[in-house]
């Protein structure tokens, strides 16, 4: 097939790859506009569009989707197909119609579970035991479509979005060749209203851990979190990341140190080993080595004088 695709991070790179070995022609690929990157804010290409300018592929980063010359760009790539996957911003109906057999997006989620921007981190706070990825034939409202192909993977007990986003990737690889070959015999599936729940968008405060919750709570936030935001919580005026923490029995003040070796938080309900943590400036280590250099007390609060 010819397809158009759209797309911007490194999720959407393996589809990339897997469409091509499939044998379809990439007529044009649409990723969203460099961005300030790393240190020094250098403006950076995303990896969709990094991928397809090494290999010379027609490509455009429009600012604005809404407009008429962006709808006729894509009327110009002359495809059968769009593939959206992660591309990040919300097509107009003149868009979606552009390709001969309209667009189909690849979400990593089962939908109407988990529309939204967030559904790997959402799929983790939740608790889910299972997760996966779909294809739905789009429609101008967000992740509504009918439902086409789908994949279900189990979410492991000690899970990160960053582990749970590489398996989906490469599986959004899969079912999106599969979506394409399977076309022409696949009949659409609506989606269930009574099912649908939303993944918003997250931001550095979703990864504060909040002592007062239970310690399952925060140890799904904190897998939810992790790479980024990562989980933190208030250090003086700065944050002490949490890389790695576990539930575990243990009762006291929400907030206060039961245990320095091993590094242990009282919480709403249980408690919470940190079994990684990093503090402001510095390099990670185990909680047991920073109660050790933060002189932490059995019994204080986990948070030392504020900064003057």
């Amino acid at each position: 097939m010819k397809v158009v695709f759209f797309g911007t991070p490194d999720f959407a790179v393996p589809t990339l790859d897997a469409l091509v070995a499939a044998g379809h022609e990439l007529r044009l690929v649409v990723a969203q506009p460099d961005a300030p990157a790393g240190r020094g804010q250098a403006l950076r290409a995303p990896p969709v569009a990094r991928w397809a300018q090494a290999r010379g592929l027609p490509l455009i980063q429009p600012t604005a989707v809404r407009t008429p010359a962006f709808a006729q760009a894509i009327r110009d790539a002359d495809a059968d197909i769009g593939v959206v996957i992660a591309y990040g911003r919300i097509l107009t109906p003149a868009v979606l119609a552009a390709p001969r057999l309209g667009c189909v997006n690849v979400h990593a989620s089962l939908l109407p579970r988990w529309r939204g921007a967030a559904p790997i981190a959402a799929a983790l706070l939740a608790g889910d035991t299972e997760t996966g990825v779909c294809t739905q034939q789009m429609v101008a409202e967000l992740d509504a479509g009918d439902l086409l192909l789908s994949a279900r993977v189990p979410i492991g007990p000690q899970e990160t979005a960053g582990n749970l986003h590489d398996r989906l990737s490469a599986l959004s690889a899969q079912i999106a060749v599969d979506t394409l070959a399977q076309r022409s015999s696949l009949r659409p599936v609506p989606q269930d209203p009574a099912g649908v729940s939303w993944a918003p968008k997250i931001g550095k405060d979703d990864g504060r851990v909040d002592f007062t919750e239970a310690a399952d709570a925060l140890d799904r936030r904190v897998r939810a979190m992790t790479p980024w935001p990562g989980g933190w919580t208030p250090w003086g005026r700065e944050a002490l990341k949490l890389r790695e923490v576990a539930p575990v029995a243990g009762a006291g003040v929400p907030g206060t140190i039961l245990s320095t070796q091993p590094l242990v938080i009282a919480c709403g309900a249980g408690a919470l080993a940190l079994r990684e943590v990093q503090a402001p400036g510095k390099k990670p280590v185990s909680g047991a080595d920073f109660a050790n250099g933060a002189r932490l007390r059995v019994g204080a609060p986990l948070s030392p004088p504020e900064s003057p």
